[in-house]
C-alpha cells in the first residue's frame, strides 16, 4: 500500500483521467494517443459520436470516452481480424469529406470503468466493428500503419517471438525521439548524460528518455504520460540502490526521503553501463553522505536499540532488492501472531506468536512431513515447497481494497473467486498453517498505521461467497476492537520482547545462511530453485520464447530476496541484560548481575552521568599541553587519585608528570630501545612498561627504582594489559603471552613471573585489549587480523581478516557485545563478539590512530593530529577538534568520560577537559 499512499501524497504526477496504465497487459507499453471520435452504432437505432481519446498500446487498442457515462473500450490486438482506413465513400462519415476514420474487426473487446466504477471488465464477444474517426485525417495512414506492425507482433504463435518484435518496434521508437531540451528547469542546466530507460511502477514499465543535468534527474515518457516530464532534483536525493530487475542488474531507485518505503523514481535501463553511470552521477550529489548503508551497519543500530524490528525489517528488505514498485519483490514480513482466537492478546505469553525459527511451510508438523516425503522422492532439482512465501498475487491478495486496479491488471480484468479473496485475518492464518500450497508471509502494510487496507472504502464489489456471505470489509480477530486497533496490537506484538529475542531467527531463513545450501535444507527452508537469485542466467538462454516463459513463471511465481549474510545473524541486545559469561560450552551469553536497590539506582545515575558526558563530547577544550618527550608518545597510564600521569615514549623513557603543579616529577630509562606502552598495577605503587628490546619493565613509584625486569619474548612487546594478577604481552613475534605475577612479590629475590599461556597468531600481534568482564581478550596483528580469545579457557573463539593493513587499536564495548577495531586501511570495523560477524564497516576521512568508545559514541585521535567524534550506528563525523602537530599516538580517558589525556608524535600530552 505505500506505492498507493505515495500516489495519494503525488497527484501532480498522475492524471485524473479515467484511463490508467494498469488497463494494460503485463509487459505492454503505451506508445501514443490521438484526439478522435467513437462512431456508435448498436442496435440499428443510428450512429452517433462519443467524443475521446484513441490510444495506441503494444498489444492493444485503447478507447477513452469524455463523459465517464460511457465505458472505456479495451481490444486486445490479439482478438482483431482486420484494422483499415476505409476509402472516403461516404459509408461511415458524417460529413461526406476526407475520412480520418479507422476500422477495427474484433472478436472480443473489453468495457470498464462505466461511471468511473472500479469493477471487472465485461466482455463483449463476437465478431463486432468498431470504428474510430480521428480529428487529424493526415495521421491516419501512419496509426494504421502503427496498428498493422502491432497487430503482426500479436499473432506471432510464440510468445518469445511476440516480445522480440515488439521491443523492436519500441526501441525504433526510442531511437527516433530523443529528451526535449526545452523542459530543464533552468536554461543554465548543464548536460551530463542521456540514454534510454524504462520508468518502474507495480505491475507497469513506461519506456522513454533520462536526462542528468548538474541540477536534476529527468525522465520523459515517450508517450508523455501521465505527465510530461518526471524530474528529481539532485540535491534532494538521500539514497539510491542499484536494483535487480527482471533478474538483470538493470534496475536503479531514487529515493529523497530517509526513511519511506516507497521510492521517488524506479528506472530500469536497458543495459548495466547507463545504469551504473547513472547511478554514479546521482550519487556524487548525495548529502551528508560518509558511506553507504549496509545490512551490517543497520544491524549494529538495530541490536543497540536505535532502529525498531520494524524499520530494521524495512532496511533489510531494502537491501535485498525489496521494492514497493516491483510487486516480484515486495518487501516480505513475517506472521508474528499466532493467537486469532482469543478475546484478549497476551503479548506477555510465548505461544501467542509464531514460532519465528521455522519457515511457513514447517510450522504444521504434519502437513510438513507430508512435504518432506515428496522431497525424499522428488528428482533433482529438489524443492520443499510448490509455491513461495511472497509473489505479486500475494500481495494484491493483501491489498486488493486499495488496489483493486492493480488486482484486475494481474487477473486479466477480473477479481478472484470470492472464496479465495482475503476476508477473515483468522481464516487466512489457519490457511497458512493447514493448506496443501499456502506459504505466504506478510507485508509491510500489516505494521504500519494505515487500516485502510481491511476496509472496503471504495465499497467494491467483491462478490458473494458458496456459505452466501458478500466480501466486505476483512474480518478481525476477537481481540481487534477495530482495523486500526488490530494495526496497533500487530506493532506492539512486532516490537514485543519474544520478537526481539527471536526475529534474527527469521532472518537466518529470510536474508540469511538457512536461505540456501545444506542449512536451507536443514531448516526445511527450500523453494522451488527458480525463486534464488542466479537460479538461472537468462543470458545464457538463446531462445527467447523458452526465455520468455521461463522470465513469466519465475516473476509471477515470486523470487526469494538477495542474500545478505552467510553466518548466524546476532540476536538483538534486551536492555537490563548487564555483561557477557562464559558458559562451559565457551558460547557467548548474557548475565544479570543481581543487584539492591541502592546499588541499581547508584549505578544508574553513575550510567546517566556518563551517557551525559559521551553525549558532550564535542565540547572537549584543550586544559594545557606540555612537551616532555624527545620522541613521540606510546602510552599514558593516570594512577587512581589522578595525582600523577606516567608517559612512555620512542625515546626510551618513562616520564611522571604532576598533575596539579603540570610540572615533570621524575625521568626514568631502562633501555636505548623505546618504550611501547604502560600501565599501572593496583595501589600505584608500581608501573610496568613494555619495550621494544623485547622486556617488560616493572618501576617503583615509591622506591624510585627499576623493581624487575621480564625478558618474555623473541622480538618487540608492542603492548601489555593488566588484570587480577595476570598480565598479558602483546609482541612482534607473533604471540600474545598470559602470566601469573604478584605484586608483593616482585621485591623477592625468587623468579615470580609463571607463563600461562601462548596464543600463537601467524604475523606480528600490534595490539592487544580486555574486555569490561576481563573473560575476553582481542588482539590485532600487523596483516589486519582480529582474534577473540577466551582467556580463562586460553582458546580463540574468533579469526577475522578485518582490516588490509595493520590493526592499530581495538577496544570492546561496555557490554562486550562489539569489538571496535581500527587499522592502517582507514576504516572503523565493529564485530559482534558472540558471532564473529562485522557488522559494521565506516570508512575514515583519514586514518585513526587509537581511541575510546560507548558502544555507539567514538573519540578517537588521528593520523593529522585532530580528535574526532563519530556516530559509529549513523557512519559519520559528528565532531572534530584540532588537537596535536602530528598524530594522536595514544589516548587516556577517566572513569566519568569526561577527562581526556592524549599524547602525540608531535612528543607533547594535552590534557581535555568538557566545557558545560
Amino acid at each position: 500500500m505505500a506505492f498507493v499512499r505515495k500516489r495519494r501524497q503525488e497527484p501532480q504526477l498522475y492524471s485524473k483521467e479515467r484511463f490508467s496504465l494498469l488497463l494494460l497487459n503485463l509487459e505492454e507499453y503505451y506508445f501514443e494517443q490521438h484526439t478522435a471520435n467513437y462512431i456508435l452504432n448498436k442496435d440499428g437505432k443510428g450512429k452517433r459520436k462519443i467524443r475521446g481519446s484513441f490510444k495506441i498500446c503494444s498489444k492493444s487498442v485503447i478507447f477513452e470516452p469524455d463523459e465517464i457515462s460511457h465505458p472505456i473500450i479495451k481490444i486486445p490486438l490479439r482478438d482483431c481480424i482486420k484494422i483499415e482506413a476505409p476509402e472516403d465513400n461516404g459509408n461511415y462519415s458524417f460529413t461526406g469529406g476526407t475520412s480520418g476514420q479507422i476500422t477495427v474487426l474484433s472478436s472480443q473487446a473489453f468495457l470498464t470503468k462505466e461511471q468511473n466504477i472500479i469493477a471487472p471488465f465485461k466482455t463483449e464477444r463476437g465478431q463486432a466493428e468498431y470504428i474510430f474517426e480521428l480529428d487529424v485525417a493526415g495521421k491516419v495512414e501512419d496509426v494504421v500503419q502503427t496498428l498493422h506492425q502491432l497487430y503482426r507482433a500479436s499473432h506471432l504463435d510464440k510468445l518469445g517471438d511476440q516480445a522480440a518484435m515488439i521491443t523492436a518496434i519500441l526501441q525504433s521508437r526510442l531511437a527516433r525521439t530523443s529528451f526535449d531540451k526545452n523542459r530543464f528547469q533552468n536554461v543554465s542546466e548543464t548536460l551530463h548524460m542521456e540514454c534510454k530507460a524504462e520508468m518502474v511502477t507495480p505491475l507497469v514499465t513506461n519506456p522513454g528518455h533520462v536526462c542528468i543535468t548538474d541540477a536534476n534527474l529527468y525522465f520523459q515518457p515517450l508517450s508523455g504520460y501521465p505527465k510530461p516530464v518526471v524530474q528529481v532534483t539532485l540535491r534532494s536525493v538521500r539514497r539510491i540502490y542499484k536494483r535487480r530487475h527482471s533478474l538483470s542488474p538493470l534496475g536503479l531507485e531514487v529515493f529523497c526521503t530517509e526513511n519511506d518505503l516507497c521510492s521517488d523514481i524506479y528506472l530500469k535501463f536497458y543495459n548495466t553501463q547507463d545504469r551504473d553511470n547513472v547511478y554514479f552521477y546521482v550519487s556524487t550529489y548525495l548529502e551528508n553522505h560518509i558511506t553507504e548503508h549496509t545490512a551490517e551497519s543497520y544491524m549494529l543500530q538495530w541490536q543497540r536499540g536505535h532502529i525498531s524490528n520494524y524499520q530494521y525489517l524495512l532496511h533489510l528488505n531494502n537491501l535485498a532488492d525489496r521494492s514497493c514498485n516491483d510487486l516480484s519483490q515486495y518487501p516480505v514480513f513475517p506472521w508474528i501472531i499466532a493467537d486469532y482466537s482469543s478475546s484478549e492478546l497476551d503479548l506477555t505469553k510465548p505461544e501467542t506468536f509464531r514460532d519465528l525459527s521455522k519457515p511457513v511451510g514447517a510450522l504444521n508438523k504434519e502437513r510438513l512431513e507430508r512435504l518432506l516425503v515428496r522431497y525424499q522422492e522428488m528428482q533433482e532439482p529438489k524443492f520443499m515447497y510448490g509455491s513461495h512465501y511472497s509473489s505479486p498475487g500475494y500481495v494484491l491478495f493483501y491489498l486488493v481494497r486499495v488496489a483493486p486496479e492493480h488486482m484486475l491488471c494481474l487477473q486479466n480484468g477480473k477479481f478472484d473467486h470470492p472464496d479465495r479473496m482475503f476476508s477473515s485475518i483468522a481464516e487466512t492464518w489457519k490457511n497458512c498453517l493447514d493448506g496443501a500450497t499456502d506459504f505466504k508471509e506478510l507485508i509491510p502494510e500489516f505494521y504500519e498505521n494505515d487500516s485502510s487496507f481491511l476496509l472496503n472504502n471504495l465499497k467494491l464489489d467483491l462478490g458473494k461467497t458458496q456459505g452466501g456471505k458478500m466480501v466486505d470489509n476483512v474480518e478481525l480477530p476477537p481481540w481487534a476492537s477495530d482495523a486500526n486497533d488490530f494495526l496497533q496490537k500487530s506493532q506492539d506484538a512486532l516490537e514485543s520482547q519474544y520478537v526481539s529475542e527471536h526475529l534474527h531467527e527469521w532472518i537466518d531463513l529470510v536474508f540469511g545462511y538457512k536461505q540456501k545450501g545444506n542449512e536451507a535444507v536443514a531448516a526445511q527452508n527450500v523453494f522451488h530453485p527458480l525463486t534464488y537469485e542466479g537460479g538461472v542466467d537468462l543470458n545464457r538462454i538463446m531462445d527467447t520464447n523458452e526465455r520468455v516463459a521461463l522470465l513469466t513463471q519465475i516473476l509471477e511465481f515470486g523470487q526469494t530476496p538477495k542474500q545478505l549474510f552467510t553466518i548466524p545473524h546476532p540476536r538483538r541486545i534486551i536492555p537490563r541484560l548487564k555483561s557477557f559469561s562464559q558458559a562451559s560450552s565457551h558460547s557467548l551469553s548474557m548475565t544479570e548481575s543481581p543487584v539492591s536497590p541502592g546499588e541499581e539506582s547508584f549505578e544508574d545515575l553513575t550510567e546517566e552521568s556518563i551517557l551525559l558526558s559521551w553525549n558532550n563530547m564535542a565540547s572537549l577544550k584543550p586544559d594545557g599541553q606540555h612537551k616532555i618527550h624527545k620522541g613521540p608518545i606510546t602510552g599514558i597510564a593516570v594512577c587512581s587519585n589522578h595525582s600523577s600521569i606516567f608517559t612512555t615514549s620512542q625515546d626510551s623513557t618513562l616520564k611522571m608528570f604532576s598533575a596539579d603543579s603540570k610540572m615533570l616529577q621524575r625521568s626514568v630509562s631502562f633501555s636505548n630501545m623505546a618504550l611501547s606502552s604502560c600501565l599501572i598495577l593496583p595501589g600505584n605503587s608500581t608501573v610496568v612498561c613494555s619495550s621494544w628490546d623485547n622486556n617488560i619493565y616493572f618501576y617503583s613509584v615509591a622506591f624510585g627504582r627499576q623493581q624487575d625486569t621480564l625478558i618474555g619474548h623473541d622480538d618487540a612487546v608492542s603492548k601489555i594489559c593488566w588484570h587480577n594478577n595476570r598480565l598479558y604481552s602483546a609482541s612482534w613475534d607473533s604471540t600474545v603471552k598470559v602470566w601469573h605475577c604478584n605484586p608483593t612479590e616482585l621485591l623477592n629475590t625468587k623468579k615470580h613471573f609463571e607463563l600461562l599461556a601462548e596464543l600463537e597468531h601467524d604475523v606480528s600481534v600490534t595490539t592487544i585489549n580486555l574486555n569490561p568482564a576481563y573473560t575476553l581478550l582481542a588482539s590485532g596483528t600487523k596483516d589486519g587480523t582480529i582474534s577473540i580469545w577466551d582467556v580463562t579457557a586460553a582458546s580463540i573463539l574468533h579469526r577475522l581478516p578485518c582490516h588490509s593493513g595493520a590493526v592499530l587499536d581495538a577496544a570492546f564495548s561496555p557490554d562486550s557485545r562489539h569489538l571496535l577495531s581500527t587499522g592502517e586501511d582507514g576504516y572503523f570495523k565493529v564485530t559482534d563478539v558472540q558471532t564473529g560477524m562485522i557488522i559494521s564497516s565506516v570508512a575514515l576521512e583519514q586514518t585513526q590512530r587509537c581511541f575510546k568508545w560507548d558502544g555507539h559514541i567514538v573519540l578517537s585521535g588521528s593520523q593529522s593530529g585532530e580528535l574526532f567524534i563519530w556516530d559509529i550506528l549513523g557512519g559519520k563525523t559528528v565532531g572534530r577538534i584540532p588537537g596535536h602537530a602530528g598524530a594522536v599516538s595514544c589516548m587516556w580517558m577517566n572513569d566519568q568520560c569526561s577527562n581526556v589525556i592524549t599524547g602525540g608524535e608531535d612528543r607533547q600530552i594535552t590534557f581535555w577537559k568538557q566545557q558545560y
